[in-house]
């Protein structure tokens, strides 16, 4: 699944263009073709291809795993869950085997969103508010303190790997990036979350944040055949690492379970503490 590093790269690219493709800012939706209806969450596929044409892309952006394109009158959000992709081509291409909508517009591009599994969704809203309302902060936010998180820690008592990926805690971690910043932390991903001090809680902060500089700077990571150009998996500290010598200590990195996803660690770089 696209991570916060994966989503914020496919906004730039389309806020930015690409050399093979041209930036969406200012481009106007001509048509819109729904090949599969399901892919709508909101509204009806009436009301969706009825809404769209005419209006003009004024912004593109990212909250949490969402992706927004800010329009001249409502706003498009898509969120590509397990397999979901956008795509900027040209008209002229016949469209993907998956693609389950596409937009065409005035200038002869398209932006086709495809998604194998069909577990992606679109929204068409005149505003975010109700959609992101239960979201937590974004892991840069200022307000963001080491002394908010430690008192964001401390409030759910959890084991700490579990929360970091529950987007009602905090917004945009997924699995890749989570293993990868407890580890420069140094905090076991089963530790509870209460355990941490404020020292603790301002270290993994900070490798939360290094650690998406890192993937956003790689442009991602590309571990399957979902997302394609990012390079950050060859940067992989432990994950994907069962076995490996950790980088830090040479001991093997080592693989279990926790809350039902494989979460790799070292255990002698992070020991269970505090518990």
């Amino acid at each position: 699944m696209p991570e916060l590093p994966e989503v914020e790269t496919i906004a730039r690219n389309l806020r930015r263009g690409t050399d093979s493709a041209p930036s969406l800012i200012g481009q106007t939706i001509q048509n819109v073709r729904l090949f599969w209806s399901r892919t709508l969450a909101e509204p009806d596929a009436d009301t969706f291809q009825g809404l769209l044409p005419g209006q003009k892309v004024v912004e593109i952006g990212r909250r949490a795993k969402f992706l927004t394109l800010t329009l001249s009158e409502s706003i498009l959000v898509f969120h590509l869950r397990m397999s979901g992709d956008l795509r900027v081509e040209p008209c002229e291409f016949p469209p993907a085997k998956h693609d389950r909508m596409v937009l065409d517009f005035q200038s002869g591009w398209r932006l086709g969103f495809n998604d194998t599994r069909k577990f992606g969704r679109v929204w068409l809203v005149n505003d975010t508010n109700s959609l992101f309302a239960a979201l937590g902060p974004e892991p840069n936010d200022p307000a963001l303190t080491p002394e908010r998180f430690y008192e964001m820690l401390h409030e759910r008592k959890r084991a700490i790997k579990p929360l970091l990926l529950d987007q009602h805690f905090l917004a945009g971690m997924g699995n890749i990036y989570t293993d990868e910043a407890l580890f420069r932390a140094g905090v076991h991903p089963l530790r509870s979350s209460e355990t941490l001090n404020l020292q603790d809680a301002a270290t993994l902060l900070e490798a939360i944040r290094f650690t998406l500089a890192l993937g956003i700077e790689a442009n991602g990571a590309s571990i399957d055949w979902v997302y394609r150009g990012g390079d950050f998996q060859n940067h992989f500290q432990v994950y994907q690492q069962t076995g490996n010598p950790c980088p830090r200590c040479g001991q093997p990195v080592n693989k279990t379970i926790v809350g039902q996803r494989g979460t790799h660690f070292c255990p002698h770089c992070q020991p269970l503490k505090g518990n």
